[in-house]
């Protein structure tokens, strides 16, 4: 069996409104493995971003572990969560978040020199990911000079340039039009299996979810592994 390079264990996650509570979701339970690509998906509202963000240790279960690399981290210190954080997760949102003042490849090269990479080295990397991203002719085209699809390729880019083990993607494709959202798919399905990247992305495109692995599917608080979406169609 493959490593486990991430955990969700008896997950509960609950909102106090006043004197009430709203559970969002209780005893949630998955397991991905390098070079995994998982679809979650349910209807809005369900709590897929929390669950993401719990995921990605940007947000705490009210109870529940959470397993990176197996490593449990519910007694690890706020400093050390941000280690793991910062040195083993990559994230991807619905909006890209580039910083539009600076390049495609600028743009990849600046987490990791937070990280620590030299700058030459930084950019040796950026444009390796890129050029995989189809955007070796658009490295030094500032955001505003980039199409949708060509700013979320940058920002996907950007969420595997220190290498993570693990890539949390909440809508990544959900503000691009459906032919651009499937090429920013394939693309983003081709660098994960060749990095080895455990990927866990949040959508609601059906169609998207079925090219995964497999999904799970977050419903009425409850978290379900529904196998590879259409195999038994």
């Amino acid at each position: 069996m493959s490593e486990t390079a991430l955990e969700l264990v008896n997950i509960v996650r609950i909102f106090r409104e006043g004197v009430g509570e709203l559970e969002i979701f209780r005893d949630a339970n998955a397991v991905l493995v390098p070079g995994e690509i998982v679809a979650l998906v349910g209807p809005s509202g369900a709590g897929k971003s929390s669950l993401l963000h719990i995921a990605g240790l940007l947000e705490a279960p009210t109870s529940g572990e959470i397993v990176i690399c197996g490593v449990p981290v519910s007694g690890l210190s706020e400093r050390e969560r941000t280690a793991i954080r910062r040195e083993t997760i990559g994230f991807v949102y619905q909006a890209h978040h580039l910083l539009p003042e600076f390049s495609a490849l600028e743009n990849v090269v600046l987490p990791q020199m937070i990280a620590g990479v030299s700058r030459k080295d930084a950019a040796v990397e950026a444009e390796r990911l890129l050029t995989l991203m189809g955007l070796e002719g658009r490295l030094t085209h500032r955001p505003a000079q980039l199409s949708g699809g060509e700013q979320q390729r940058v920002a996907i880019a950007r969420a595997l340039a220190n290498k993570p083990r693990i890539l949390l993607a909440d809508e990544p494709t959900g503000n691009l039009d459906p032919k651009t959202s499937a090429g920013v798919f394939e693309t983003l399905v081709q660098v994960v299996r060749a990095e080895g990247v455990a990927a866990l992305i949040a959508t609601h495109n059906l169609q998207l979810a079925a090219k995964m692995d497999r999904a799970l599917v977050l419903h009425e608080g409850q978290l379900h592994d529904a196998g590879k979406l259409g195999a038994q169609a």
